[in-house]
């Protein structure tokens, strides 16, 4: 234990804890984060291998690397997994390690419950994937649709494929709605004093629309699933048209939670973005205040465009009509933040690091898909593209061009303050540009692919169709992003061991975080800080001459954060906890007793779960006054 001073006296600090058991039994905000971001980069590597698998087997016309039986679990994986295991969690990665720093916190409002949701979501994530190993992976696509998703084990024996999916996501959702709650009130709550909502950084105000839509989705693509599990093992007849169920019932709750989910994955990198462009400018972030309530109003008016998924089904003129509409204007609020990250640019002191390369990409690059989305809205053009390459297209130039570039573009900006080293720029620089290049070079010939009549979710095609050239193309693209993920990779590996110390603040960064050292210590700030200004940091370090340039203040001269006097006196951290892990444990079991109806291992799985949680409760605090 160390002896450390401050403004209101001497206390202990608690010195870091190492090896394996300390990462199994931690409730740190920072180290969940961490864990966070390997396991969704582990998914993301399997992913991308049924991705390149997909690509080798589409590569030429009655191409043999899958049949189709095997073709089909492939893409409905690669969709789940992107979606479920790397996107949504990598950005939990961010909002746990970050979000407590940005708003001048010592961890999460709850953090044994931040602990839980990543347990939760790993066992999720290897309950889906064991599935590989049991019979077969998922094979109705990512998006389940009825009736092929409802065909049980009755109709099919030994079919437990869609079992997998509806038990794995609910897992899953659970540790989604766990840690929406926990970031919520960590935002409300625990803010800094002086930190008004309109000081908040605006990756901080993307969490918080993100949690809230997280909050309110999650549990209507539960009810759908509860749905299709009692369709496939209890004999309701939900989405069974035969007996009175309407299969339409399950797209329009699938798309009810989907497309909200669409935001959830875009608004974290968003977020990321609307820091890193900022400060390799040199600039504050142009229409601060625009930039956020239209991100509110993405998160609001993203209830009302789902049927826009539906066009092709059926619904009517009025209710096709009706969600074009509302289709058009959600890109409203969307061009008003590109708009405005563009103005940020402009006459700025523009530094191209490899952080600034990603943020500048995922702009181009959301822009692309972003305006192929708006001929969605338009219904014959979409009863064209509707299970066409096209589409494929689209939502890759919004999730990976956009969602994956935002992620990459936080990491190479945040790595030096998680682990106290800087990346290597040229080998971030190399990685950006072959990913660029790969990326587009995949994608950007499915949008002809598209428009020459190329079904989605077909595992070959004949020769004679006009489509070889694109697919051998997309093909190559994949073999380029895959070179860019080895950089990565090599980047990360050498920086981590050889990286070049980081400082306190390496960018010259605007928030909190950059005040404390890089790695932060246990318990972030010594000091809480007491916030003045948006922007609070900058404000210390730079005043504005005539011409609203910013002018270095003198060392010395800025104010120093102001102690939170009430505050001083002790630290409370939390003790470690293994009992999120053991009640975590439990679900899977209870998942695997409900597909196979083994009703022991159920009461087991239960009786682990909620020994998780007595013990959880009873567990003492332990919070030490240091």
């Amino acid at each position: 234990m160390a002896t450390v001073a401050t403004k209101t006296g001497i206390f202990r600090r608690p010195s870091a804890k190492t090896g394996l058991w300390s990462w199994i039994t931690t409730v740190d905000h920072k180290r969940i984060g961490i864990l966070y971001g390997y396991t969704a980069f582990a998914f993301f590597l399997a992913g991308g291998i049924e991705a390149f698998l997909i690509r080798l087997q589409l590569a030429t016309p009655e191409g043999k690397v899958l049949d189709a039986d095997l073709y089909n679990q492939m893409f409905t994986t690669h969709g789940v997994t992107m979606i479920f295991l790397v996107v949504m969690p990598m950005g939990a990665a961010f909002f746990n390690y970050l979000l407590p720093l940005m708003i001048g916190a010592r961890d999460v409002a709850f953090p044994r419950l931040n602990a839980l949701s990543y347990w939760v979501f790993l066992f999720g994530g290897l309950f889906l994937y064991s599935s590989w190993f049991l019979g077969g992976a998922p094979d109705g696509g990512w998006f389940g649709y009825a009736p092929l998703s409802t065909l049980g084990p009755d109709v099919l024996p030994g079919e437990n494929r869609m079992d997998f999916y509806a038990i794995g996501l609910q897992i899953l959702g659970i540790a989604s709605i766990v840690a929406s709650v926990n970031f919520i009130v960590t935002i409300i709550n625990m803010r800094a004093p002086g930190m008004k909502l309109l000081r908040m950084p605006v990756f901080v105000w993307m969490t918080l629309v993100v949690n809230f839509l997280l909050l309110f989705a999650m549990p209507i693509i539960a009810v759908a699933l509860f749905m299709m599990s009692f369709d496939r093992n209890f004999g309701t007849n939900f989405f069974n048209a035969a007996s009175g169920g309407d299969p339409i019932l399950w797209q329009h709750l699938f798309w009810l939670f989907g497309h909200p989910e669409v935001y959830i994955l875009i608004l974290p990198a968003m977020g990321i973005v609307s820091e890193v462009l900022p400060t390799f400018s040199k600039k504050p972030l142009f229409g601060y205040s625009a930039v956020v309530f239209s991100g509110i109003a993405i998160g609001f008016m993203g209830w009302g465009v789902w049927a826009h998924h539906m066009f092709t089904v059926g619904l009517g003129s009025v209710a096709n009509q009706a969600f074009a509409v509302s289709t058009m204007f959600i890109a409203v609020p969307t061009g008003v933040k590109i708009f405005n990250w563009m103005a940020t640019l402009v006459r700025g002191s523009i530094r191209l690091n490899t952080p600034m390369l990603f943020s500048i990409g995922f702009v181009a690059m959301f822009v692309i898909g972003g305006l192929s989305g708006v001929t969605h809205s338009i219904v014959p053009h979409d009863t064209q593209q509707q299970d066409t390459y096209y589409i494929v297209a689209h939502f890759h130039y919004v999730l990976f061009g956009g969602a994956i570039f935002g992620l990459f573009s936080g990491i190479y900006y945040w790595f030096p303050k998680a682990f106290g080293r800087m990346m290597n720029d040229r080998l971030g620089k190399l990685h950006f540009w072959l990913m660029f290049i790969g990326f587009n070079v995949t994608f950007g010939p499915f949008h002809i692919l598209g428009l020459k009549g190329m079904p989605r979710r077909y595992y070959t095609y004949q020769a004679d169709k006009g489509w070889n050239l694109w697919n051998m193309v997309a093909t190559v693209g994949v073999f380029i992003i895959m070179a860019s993920i080895l950089v990565f990779m090599a980047n990360w590996w050498i920086s981590r061991r050889r990286g070049r110390r980081a400082s306190a603040d390496p960018w010259d960064g605007r928030t909190l975080e950059w005040t404390i050292p890089s790695p932060p210590p246990e318990y972030n700030f010594l000091e809480v800080p007491r916030v003045h200004h948006r922007d609070d940091f900058w404000h210390q370090k730079y005043s504005q001459d005539a011409k609203g340039r910013p002018v270095p203040v003198p060392v010395g001269a800025a104010p120093e954060h102001e102690a939170d006097h009430d505050a001083g006196h002790n630290i409370h951290l939390p003790s470690p906890s293994y009992f999120p892990l053991i009640a975590a444990a439990g679900l899977p079991i209870m998942g695997y007793s409900l597909m196979y109806k083994w009703w022991v291992p159920l009461a087991i799985g239960l009786v682990v779960l909620l020994a998780g949680f007595y013990g959880w409760i009873l567990e003492p605090a332990a919070e030490e006054e240091h």
